[in-house]
């Protein structure tokens, strides 16, 4: 067994640990911080590894997370209807004009190099994106993200925000849960469980997400090695969906 896929939406987080890094690490205090310092990194980030258990002792989670029976079937769903499609969807890369939380467009031009190998890639500068019906991966930076309702996202989309709350699912306040992007029809997403300030570290890196998700990893695979410091943030999705795979056996 290579990894794990955690079917509630609440417990979120341990001590300062989400759940998914408690579970693919063990709880390890090395891996959360108190205030604005790094933490131990992941030898998962980047690497090639097709067996994380069997060759760096960690076994990557992911939450099937969804608010009820039904918007959990139809996360499923849309991973499995994902699977060897090779979608031509666009990817969004939006610079935006809270400074706190853009901070990962500094590394946007790589991204968009290598999302243009498969996929149409545009880099806005705006805040808000509405009315795209061929959303495959959506990255930007602020606290509330508007327009979703008007979005139509492809199976086996990834979508996320950097914000300090995206992680705390459940919790009623003033920044978006990354629950949202589930419901709003994405296939994935990733938010922080508890205050990380806004080191790009601890969130996903649009260009390691395109790299191996394009090669045709899974998205577990994917977004696990794209986060140098996961130990603050939690994995949401459907963990198998692998849209860049031609040849997928039955699940």
């Amino acid at each position: 067994m290579q990894a794990y896929g955690l079917t509630w939406t609440a417990p979120y987080r341990v001590e300062c640990m989400s759940i998914t890094s408690a579970f693919a690490f063990g709880f390890d205090e090395s891996l959360w911080a108190q205030g604005c310092e790094p933490t131990r990194q992941s030898p998962y980030f980047g690497s090639s590894s097709r067996l994380p258990f069997t060759e760096l002792r960690i076994r990557p989670a992911m939450m099937l997370a969804a608010g009820t029976f039904e918007q959990a079937k139809a996360l499923i769903d849309r991973g499995v209807e994902a699977d060897g499609t090779m979608p031509g969807g666009t990817a969004y890369l939006l610079s935006t004009s809270d400074s706190a939380r853009n901070v990962r467009s500094a590394g946007y031009a790589v991204a968009e190099r290598i999302f243009q190998r498969k996929v149409r890639v545009k880099t806005l500068r705006q805040d808000v994106l509405k009315d795209a019906h061929d959303v495959l991966f959506y990255f930007t930076g602020m606290a509330q993200v508007e327009g979703l309702q008007s979005l139509h996202f492809l199976p086996g989309a990834i979508a996320d925000h950097v914000t300090s709350a995206g992680g705390e699912l459940t919790s009623v306040g003033g920044q978006m849960s990354a629950l949202r992007w589930l419901e709003a029809g994405a296939t994935g997403s990733y938010g922080t469980v508890v205050e990380p300030c806004n080191l790009p570290g601890k969130f996903p890196d649009p260009a390691v997400v395109a790299d191996r998700y394009l090669r045709g990893e899974t998205l577990i695979e994917a977004y696990w090695k794209s986060v140098p410091m996961p130990g603050q943030g939690v994995f949401i999705g459907e963990p198998l969906a692998v849209p860049f795979r031609r040849s997928q056996r039955a699940r």
